[in-house]
């Protein structure tokens, strides 16, 4: 596990196993932090109070822990090839980050500062290219500090952007839960032809709502585009495609529907800032 002290109030720790061997991982972490765990793929076990209570971290979750009264030591075994990202934020820094929005972050909203919390939740999709660009950074030691910092606000701002909830005055149509369950159909449908997928009058007509309303909608409950979520989502699975080393860039490029291998690559790299080749190798 590398471990990066970003600054006094932050560290970061990662790992991306690629053997068949499982690894142990242990670090004392003062009351005043809260911890972050994310299992991108593969899984980890979490140990404490001397192996009486244990957490299991399947693949694409993540845990948010803190307990203002005492102690929580990492205690973790990683199974063979997992890829994990963990963030150490004090609780000051994290309030100061959220002072204007406290109230609707649960653990530190008034009636809960002061109270141990604990949630397993599944890792957003945005939230997977950050953490994808971390276990894959190769930068120079003098910049990895700033670079590192930038991701972790990014990542935190992703997990509590609270404008992405549901405004039901600016968007009255979704207050009908029948609308959002076909924007929700809407989304499932293009991930499912996520290598063809429809146009937008033609998925407007599958999920039976006008056109405007899919693109507000959608809009409102994703927070993107249909084809801005698409293009993002595409990005983040062919990210794990390629640090998986199971696929080249053709297969890649295909398996996500792009016309061409050079179109693929300069999508990829207008995300990124690198080639394919160059992050596969």
């Amino acid at each position: 596990m590398i471990i990066e002290n970003i600054d006094k109030e932050i560290t970061l720790c990662y790992t991306s196993k690629i053997d068949d061997n499982s690894g142990n991982f242990f670090l004392d972490v003062d009351l005043k932090y809260i911890q972050f765990h994310f299992c991108i793929d593969g899984n980890a076990s979490y140990s404490y109070n001397n192996d009486s209570y244990k957490l299991n971290l399947d693949s694409n979750k993540f845990l948010t822990l803190y307990n203002p009264s005492k102690n929580i030591p990492i205690n973790c075994k990683i199974s063979p090839k997992t890829k994990l990202v963990s963030l150490l934020i004090s609780i000051n820094k994290f309030h100061s980050l959220f002072s204007d929005s406290a109230s609707s972050i649960s653990f530190i909203s008034d009636d809960n500062l002061n109270k141990k919390y604990y949630k397993e939740d599944s890792i957003p999709n945005k939230t997977l290219t950050v953490l994808n660009q971390i276990l894959n950074e190769n930068l120079n030691k003098n910049i990895k500090k700033i670079y590192f910092n930038g991701k972790v606000l990014e990542l935190l701002s992703i997990l509590y952007n609270t404008s992405n909830e549901f405004d039901l005055d600016q968007c009255p149509f979704l207050a009908d839960d029948k609308n959002v369950a076909k924007i929700k159909r809407a989304k499932e449908i293009i991930l499912q032809n996520i290598d063809n997928p429809p146009g937008l009058n033609e998925l407007a007509t599958k999920v039976e709502i006008p056109l405007k309303n899919l693109k507000t909608g959608f809009k409102q409950v994703y927070g993107n585009t249909v084809y801005g979520f698409l293009s993002e989502y595409k990005m983040t699975k062919a990210s794990q495609m390629l640090s998986s080393k199971n696929y080249n860039v053709n297969e890649v490029s295909q398996h996500l529907g792009y016309s061409s291998a050079s179109h693929f690559i300069n999508a990829f790299k207008k995300r990124f800032g690198i080639t394919p080749k160059k992050y596969l190798n």
